[in-house]
């Protein structure tokens, strides 16, 4: 283990008079006699003194002020405020083995000692040139996952008396909705040519059976994006335990909040056609214009060009010069210069639940996924998390989502920041680029390497004059000729300078914001 000064680790998060001590105080708090802990109830009651210094939310305290239940219907008790840490940094032997993460400060000294190397650049990870797994003490880490439709959180951290230490935070950004429309895509140009000035072909996937457990690539990328993660940071970081937030969303309660016993089996249309459906709630006249007496056709709020269903609530009327007009165009633009008829069809269509059927389809497979690894994985439900983030006065974000997965005695500190990485895939085997109509526009290379560069690679190219004079760093998108684009700016290849490979992501940080209601109420919290 690397040494760490005695001072870090005995000091307490906690400010003078602010919540209770951590470690075994903070735990006798929560635990009571005769209390069902699994279900996060409490036997403490807070005083109207403690709820200006407890940790809650600004939320959770007007929702007891007016009387309402907290989630689980407990009393929030009395806990310390997590502190604000700085990313720690992922720490290999000289051997690639990994050990236990360090501060920054502690890498940076371990750099100018010559003790150790860089070994990638984002995320950070240095590698010893004098130390060895078997000379070292690792106590290990743990990572939590929060999955979801467009971002997944992980939190790597650790788990000892005083709670848990969030040590890094990493936001995956999935790109299973451009899977989605790439593939819509390709079945309309293999459509037309099908059937363009050809013998019709039967199509042939009316006599194709799929293997049990299969996953439309859209929602196999989510699953195999947060395993591809969860190696690597094995990799870097020697990870004992996996904790997955097993959400599932009651997608009929989303829709009707009323809804209960055989209303669950009686659908929207219960009684009705689509047509009367639409006439009745529609008032019998066009959304956009109100003209009445006159043919309306139906139209798709959020056209089916751009990800729109056939769900009735994304279905209004509209009279034929409205609907010939709006088009493909979203609803948004064509009425823009209407904001109170966009505002009025927005409130009566409701939330599509694509977002929630992705979650609801990728859970199990994620977590058989995560069982196939060899980890011991515990899983915790979407209502427990919320509970441990109402106790701690953590806003709502996945990474702290992440942080808060399944039984929580205490939350020590939370990073500072997040690492945002954004699926970006690594190319396209395809060679051809096509126009709308799906015929060739234009052929790129066969290789992808232009003088031992690649698109993607991270690079920092130092222009020495012009306009654009100056140090860039950022990802290249190469060309055959050699003159590259870094960022905004295009540049000789001869002036950039490899940095790291590119690895199929995106990366940026983001500040985190774990107290949003605090900061807004001017309540001080921990630095």
């Amino acid at each position: 283990m690397l040494p760490q000064s005695p001072a870090l680790e005995s000091t307490s998060a906690d400010k003078p008079g602010v919540g209770t001590k951590r470690g075994v105080d903070a735990r006798s708090q929560i635990r009571a006699t005769g209390v069902q802990h699994g279900r996060g109830e409490t036997s403490q009651t807070v005083t109207s003194d403690e709820k200006h210094h407890s940790a809650r939310t600004a939320s959770a305290g007007q929702a007891e002020d007016r009387g309402l239940a907290t989630p689980y219907n407990i009393v929030v008790p009395n806990i310390a405020v997590p502190k604000r840490t700085a990313q720690h940094v992922f720490v290999l032997d000289k051997h690639g083995q990994p050990l236990q993460p360090c501060r920054p400060a502690r890498a940076r000294k371990l750099l100018a000692d010559g003790r150790a190397r860089v070994h990638r650049l984002v995320p950070f990870v240095i590698r010893l040139v004098d130390r060895e797994v078997a000379d070292s003490q690792v106590l290990g880490v743990e990572v939590g996952i929060a999955p979801g439709s467009k971002v997944t959180g992980v939190s790597v951290f650790t788990n000892n008396q005083g709670g848990r230490e969030g040590l890094v935070s990493i936001e995956i950004g999935h790109r299973g909705q451009q899977i989605h429309k790439k593939m819509q895509q390709r079945a309309n140009y293999r459509r037309r040519r099908r059937s363009a000035n050809l013998r019709y072909r039967a199509p042939r996937f009316n006599n194709r059976t799929r293997p049990s457990g299969w996953l439309a690539p859209s929602l196999r990328h989510r699953v195999d994006s947060t395993m591809a993660m969860v190696a690597r940071l094995r990799r870097w970081a020697p990870v004992t335990a996996i904790h997955q937030e097993l959400v599932r969303f009651d997608m009929q309660k989303m829709q009707n909040p009323e809804i209960s016993g055989v209303e669950y089996q009686q659908g929207e249309l219960f009684g009705y056609e689509v047509r009367e459906y639409l006439l009745e709630k529609w008032e019998r006249k066009c959304a956009y214009c109100g003209a009445t007496h006159t043919p309306l056709n139906i139209d798709h709020i959020r056209p089916r060009s751009s990800g729109g269903s056939n769900r009735v609530s994304n279905l209004t009327l509209a009279c034929i010069p409205c609907n010939q007009s709006k088009s493909s165009n979203p609803v948004e633009e064509f009425l823009v210069n209407k904001p109170e008829v966009l505002k009025k069809i927005l409130a009566r269509a409701k939330a599509p639940l694509k977002d929630a059927a992705a979650v609801n389809s990728t859970r199990w497979a994620l977590y058989q996924a995560l069982k196939g690894s060899g980890l011991p994985v515990l899983v915790g439900s979407g209502g427990r998390t919320k509970w441990n983030r109402s106790r701690f006065g953590l806003a709502k974000s996945h990474t702290l989502d992440a942080l808060c997965v399944g039984e929580v005695d205490a939350v020590a500190a939370v990073p500072k920041t997040i690492l945002v990485a954004e699926c970006m895939g690594r190319g396209s085997y395809s060679r051809t680029r096509t126009d709308k109509y799906g015929f060739p526009r234009l052929y790129l290379p066969r290789t992808k390497q232009v003088h031992g560069f690649a698109t993607g690679d991270l690079v920092r190219a130092v222009i020495p004059k012009g306009k654009h004079a100056g140090v860039h760093v950022g990802r290249v998108a190469v060309r055959s000729r050699g003159w590259f684009r870094v960022g905004t700016v295009d540049c000789s290849w001869q002036h950039c300078t490899l940095l790291q490979r590119a690895d199929g992501y995106e990366y940026e940080r983001r500040e985190e914001v774990p107290f949003p209601s605090r900061l807004q109420a001017g309540v001080p919290t921990a630095p």
